[in-house]
């Protein structure tokens, strides 16, 4: 994928740049000031309804949940990142094969017979056509004189 400007690629119908790793440290942000401002009411609303719940909210619930929602879109965010990186990984390893390899060479490296085991065993020939008891050894057998 060759580099291209942001709003070149926002605008590229068939979505051969991706976005997603260029915009995601301004999504997380984002996340951040509404983590703070949702914590910011939260606080205020406990402090309008007594000061005993807006001092526990204050001290205690508002930082845990906002710690809780921090570390939940860090690591959705990084998943997200993770998963276009592994795309643009993939599309750069396809075409480095495709410039080392010619097209005869991957078909010819195919595998033309079957790699499964055969799908049945003749059983060792047993003197009288009965076979012996289970774990028995078969009979040596003899040369023809």
């Amino acid at each position: 994928m060759e580099p291209r400007g942001f709003f070149a690629a926002l605008f590229d119908t068939s979505f051969s740049t991706l976005i997603t790793t260029k915009v995601i440290k301004v999504l997380y942000i984002i996340s951040l000031v509404v983590i703070g401002l949702v914590a910011l009411a939260f606080i205020v609303s406990a402090f309008a309804s007594s000061p005993a719940a807006g001092v526990i909210v204050l001290v205690i619930v508002a930082p845990l949940l906002s710690l809780f929602y921090v570390v939940y879109a860090r690591v959705l965010l990084e998943f997200i990142i993770v998963v276009f990186r592994i795309a643009e990984y993939t599309h750069e390893l396809v075409e480095l094969t495709r410039a080392q390899a010619p097209a005869t060479a991957v078909t010819a490296a195919a595998p033309t017979e079957s790699l499964l085991p055969p799908t049945h065993v003749d059983a060792p020939p047993w003197p009288g056509g009965v076979p012996p008891p289970p774990g028995a050894e078969p009979p040596p057998t003899e040369p023809p004189s």
